[in-house]
């Protein structure tokens, strides 16, 4: 029965990390939730991302650098910004309600199939519950931090977010995570290729500690969508 709880556990749950700098919107470091980003939901049975979260070429309005990344997360949205008003268009899922935040950040470190070690304050949390979390977890295709994990810093400290894979690919375009900002595992290898450590990400959302930032996105680029280039 623990096997097959930790299994479900596994399965089922989200991960951000352990120290808070001051970039988070609605949520502190106080709260009982923000040393991890535990969400446990049930899967639904052939649930298939909606279209619009798909990857896509858009025309992207901004003065943002090329290879700055802005994630909308009003509307679900992570940008790469490719220069000449272009960029890559990424479904995500951010954080549900009273764990949304804004900043400016930097990816500080990157890893493939990323190792999950759960707080030990998260496996006692989780155990009450009947979750039997492991100490460590390898990476892998049940690991919850899917197949990348782009590790977000400010002021050369490490936050409690990360941008990563999933394998709840069902949350994509949903407010299910306590902060982390979650991909389908195929876009975020797509991501993690093209955005390089220390690449700039602006995260707009509660509060608007981003700052003034401008972007206007004017829809698909249909010929580099199918085409590329």
């Amino acid at each position: 029965m623990k096997t097959y709880l930790a299994a479900l556990a596994a399965a089922s749950i989200a991960i951000g990390s352990f120290s808070v700098p001051a970039i988070a919107g609605t949520m502190s470091a106080n709260h009982p939730a923000a040393l991890s980003d535990v969400t446990l939901v049930a899967q639904p049975q052939k649930k298939q991302v909606a279209e619009k979260f798909k990857r896509r070429v858009v025309r992207l309005i901004t003065d943002e650098k090329p290879g700055t990344i802005i994630i909308d997360t009003n509307n679900k949205f992570l940008y790469y910004v490719e220069g000449n008003n272009r960029a890559t268009r990424y479904g995500v899922g951010v954080g549900r309600d009273g764990f949304g935040w804004s900043g400016v950040v930097k990816i500080g470190r990157k890893a493939e199939w990323p190792e999950w070690r759960p707080p030990a304050e998260m496996r006692r949390r989780e155990a009450a519950k009947g979750h039997i979390l492991p100490v460590v977890q390898k990476g892998g295709v049940d690991n919850p931090l899917g197949a990348r994990a782009m590790y977000l810093y400010k002021g050369g400290r490490d936050t409690i977010f990360r941008i990563h894979g999933t394998n709840q690919p069902w949350t994509i375009g949903l407010n299910m995570s306590s902060g982390c900002i979650r991909m389908m595992n195929k876009d975020v290898e797509h991501l993690y290729d093209r955005a390089g450590v220390g690449s700039k990400v602006i995260v707009v959302g509660p509060g608007n500690r981003q700052g003034d930032v401008s972007f206007q996105d004017k829809g698909i680029d249909l010929l580099r969508t199918m085409f590329g280039g």
